[in-house]
């Protein structure tokens, strides 16, 4: 989670975190949060198996402390930045809110100012990182080493790109360019959903600042959200989940940010859910679309995906409107899978196996 200082990211990350300390600090600096993701599917599962225990998958958010106009570069940044480096996904904050105690650090808001404050930081930290290894390249390439010229070309090409303010990720690599860079762990490959944060009054249509941003988002194809952090932060305090809702609706609001924001995450890192259920546990994995059934299997436990014979399927709808596994069989909504069968977004797996 990246933003300007005084977008209200810490504001938001205390929303997702219902309002509590964050679970762990990261260099002194940044909050490590692990989030429940809300699901209401497993919920209508659990409804009908009553278990004894129900245990939903979770995400884990990091909030870096908010940047400055040339912080990225600056001694110590290096220690934040690093946690970039090994998330799947980037949420950038942007201000999109008026408040006279919260002077903003430009002096003015400006949201599309801001995002391309930020762009430039990470470009900046990126470009630095290519600049080593095209040294290393260059040694290589001197030496006559095979293959180090062609390398040092697509590399220079990449320099161009982030020279001209691009960032990694609308560069145009190959297969194997990828491969090239792998090691560089580019902060701007990383894709990125953009969240408004905005006052409440603007929570469900936004305002003149979500306007003013959403051209620029909306080329380069990214998901763009518009959460009431503040109001959300202090609803996510209360006690009650029908307060909570009670309060949502109030500003015209179905659901929390929180809700919003993991549908927006699944849907940019391509992530799909399947369920396990039965009189101990019902439960939710996260797999990327795509995974092969004994993938799928070993994300329970390596054992399952090691001596994977097949595996048996319903869907979470069936099995919710028929009432048991039994009606699902005689409705024919029952199946038997290989190692080949791939896993879909709402199927209810159990899986045979030997080891």
């Amino acid at each position: 989670m990246v933003g300007m200082a005084g977008s209200g990211k810490t504001t938001l990350f205390n929303s997702l975190s219902k309002g509590r300390e964050a679970d762990t600090q990261i260099a002194g600096k940044a909050n490590l949060g692990q989030i429940e993701v809300p699901d209401p599917r497993l919920d209508a599962i659990a409804a009908l198996v009553k278990p004894a225990k129900v245990v939903r998958t979770t995400v884990e958010i990091i909030d870096i402390p908010g940047l400055t106009k040339g912080g990225a570069t600056q001694k110590g940044a290096g220690q934040f930045l690093a946690e970039i480096r090994q998330t799947d996904a980037i949420i950038h904050v942007l201000r999109c809110f008026d408040d006279p105690l919260v002077p903003h650090i430009e002096g003015s808001v400006n949201p599309l100012r801001d995002k391309e404050t930020i762009d430039l930081e990470l470009i900046a930290k990126d470009l630095e990182t290519l600049e080593k290894k095209i040294q290393r390249i260059d040694k290589l390439a001197r030496v006559g080493e095979k293959d180090a010229k062609k390398n040092l070309d697509v590399l220079t090409k990449v320099q161009e790109h982030f020279e001209n303010g691009e960032p990694a990720r609308t560069f145009p690599f190959s297969d194997d360019e990828m491969a090239l860079i792998d090691d560089c762990f580019f902060l701007t490959i990383k894709p990125v959903i953009y969240v408004c944060n905005v006052d409440e009054g603007s929570a469900v249509n936004g305002n003149k600042y979500t306007e003013m941003v959403k051209p620029s988002i909306g080329a380069e194809g990214a998901e763009m959200l518009i959460i009431a952090a503040k109001a959300e932060a202090e609803i996510a305090q209360l006690d009650s989940e029908d307060d909570r809702m009670a309060f949502l609706e109030d500003m015209g609001l179905k659901e929390p940010g929180v809700n919003k924001l993991i549908r927006a995450a699944y849907h940019t890192l391509n992530l799909h859910t399947f369920f396990t259920e039965g009189p101990k546990e019902v439960r939710a994995w996260t797999i990327h679309a795509g995974t092969l059934a004994p993938k799928a299997a070993g994300v329970i436990h390596s054992d399952l995906e090691r001596g994977f014979i097949r595996a048996e399927v319903k869907r979470w709808e069936d099995f919710v409107e028929l009432g048991s596994e039994h009606a699902c069989k005689q409705a024919g909504k029952f199946h038997i899978e290989g190692k080949h069968y791939l896993v879909k977004d709402g199927d209810i797996f159990h899986v045979r196996f030997n080891v």
